[in-house]
């Protein structure tokens, strides 16, 4: 699973007037029970508790005590979890589409009772990471067992690998900054309109760090949410992920984290340039 993203929405418009994703794209009613089946909305409702403390923090960086209860909205809009799920759907939609097989594939696997217990486990292992002392203990479990070069260390590292875990979660966090700076460019919070030239630029001069913190993140969340699994429960799990069904699988729900994702990174991107250039939100 995706760690969530911080940022933001380009066009220069209030967040309240800004089209929702899923009001311009049809959502397939089986891609609505599959999303169910993945127990997508649980996820969000983890996020949305991320994503408001995130928000927090980004007032406390970028406009100091300007915020308010204007902030507050802007958050509780982004944020809302039938939102995203809409947005979600839609995405996870157009990756699927006219692909029956991949999405019964993905019901077989993950509405299996094996499936369903690895969703909950990792729901549950991104709530308790919410608790800093629960990450640093995450950490330090995950460290144990990669010094000691143990088989589950092993099995960890295997599926993060398979899934393509580091490069996925690395290219979705920085297409949210991307999406994040043209927010708050279009929102004009830059002395000058910066080029698309050197957004990306900026963006690319924090691969190393965004690396470093999904490095950091990752395998003790996964570490964490796997160790209640057995062993052939966690191959299982890696089998799934290596057939050509578990590999679009995967490639269709990161293409719709990305998406909703991309989505609120531009957001609040645009939000907080307002503010940060004066004006209301």
């Amino acid at each position: 699973m995706l760690r969530p993203l911080l940022i933001s929405l380009s066009l220069a418009l209030p967040v309240t007037s800004l089209p929702a994703l899923a009001q311009t794209q049809s959502v397939q009613p089986e891609i609505t029970s599959l999303t169910q089946t993945l127990k997508i909305d649980a996820l969000i409702t983890v996020m949305r508790t991320e994503g408001l403390a995130n928000g927090k923090e980004m007032e406390a960086d970028l406009f100091p005590g300007q915020g308010g209860a204007a902030w507050h909205v802007v958050l509780t809009h982004v944020y809302d979890t039938a939102r995203l799920n809409q947005i979600f759907d839609a995405a996870l939609t157009k990756a699927l589409q006219n692909d029956a097989a991949t999405q019964t594939a993905m019901r077989g696997f993950f509405g299996s009772p094996l499936g369903q217990r690895i969703l909950a486990l990792e729901i549950d292992a991104r709530k308790t990471l919410l608790d800093d002392k629960a990450t640093a203990a995450a950490s330090q479990l995950w460290g144990k067992a990669l010094n000691a070069n143990t088989p589950r260390a092993a099995q960890i590292n295997r599926f993060a690998e398979v899934n393509d875990l580091i490069e996925s979660n690395v290219m979705g966090a920085m297409n949210g900054n991307l999406a994040f700076y043209a927010g708050m460019n279009a929102a004009g919070a830059f002395p000058e309109p910066m080029p698309e030239a050197d957004m990306l630029a900026d963006v690319w001069g924090q691969e190393a760090d965004v690396r470093r913190d999904t490095v950091e993140w990752l395998y003790p969340f996964l570490m964490l949410a796997y160790q209640p699994l057995s062993d052939a429960e966690l191959d299982q799990y890696i089998a799934f992920s290596t057939t050509d069904a578990g590999q679009k699988a995967n490639r269709a729900i990161f293409a719709a984290f990305d998406a909703m994702f991309v989505q609120v990174s531009k957001e609040l991107g645009q939000s907080a340039g307002q503010l940060m250039a004066g004006q209301d939100i």
